[in-house]
């Protein structure tokens, strides 16, 4: 996507749409202003915006959107814009490898680029996927018991308050 310039009427806007940060910073990267832009502009900002973005840069804008920026109403309604109905599902926002993207259909790149080669799971293999995904966080947690925590509890609540309040 082309960079949309920095200009008075375009750094107003840059204000107006990303307010929590300089007009420098929310320009510098155009996907992701344009997603911000998608959710939070007005009509009259978005013609301002269209004079600087074209139709394939909005495609890409919406291509390349970071997850968790576009809400679904605003995702369903620029992609109906720009020729696409039903819209592809909404950029997903993944923390941590715990099954994989080679696993998932609808799993994204780094670059947030759609992998289409990925196998389709069965309900039973992404349960089973979760279940050990939680299993492994589970092993790397607290080795502590839950009866250790609760003498610990006892112990500082006694030391707060006194040892012979009963707690």
């Amino acid at each position: 996507m082309k960079s949309i310039p920095l200009n008075e009427e375009t750094a107003a806007l840059a204000t107006h749409i990303i307010w929590f940060e300089p007009p420098e910073k929310a320009l510098s990267d155009p996907v992701r202003f344009m997603a911000y832009a998608m959710t939070y502009a007005m009509h009259e900002d978005m013609r301002v915006i269209r004079r600087y973005v074209s139709d394939d840069d909005f495609r890409e804008a919406l291509d390349r959107a970071p997850p968790g920026i576009i809400d679904p109403r605003s995702w369903a309604y620029w992609n109906s814009k720009m020729g696409r109905y039903p819209p592809p599902p909404l950029p997903v926002r993944r923390f941590g490898d715990i099954v994989g993207p080679e696993k998932l259909d609808f799993v994204q790149s780094k670059d947030n680029e759609p992998t289409h080669s990925a196998p389709k799971l069965t309900p039973e293999e992404e349960r089973h996927n979760a279940r050990t995904a939680w299993k492994k966080m589970r092993q790397g947690s607290s080795s502590v018991s839950l009866e250790e925590m609760r003498r610990r509890a006892r112990e500082e609540w006694r030391s707060r308050y006194g040892p012979g309040v009963k707690g």
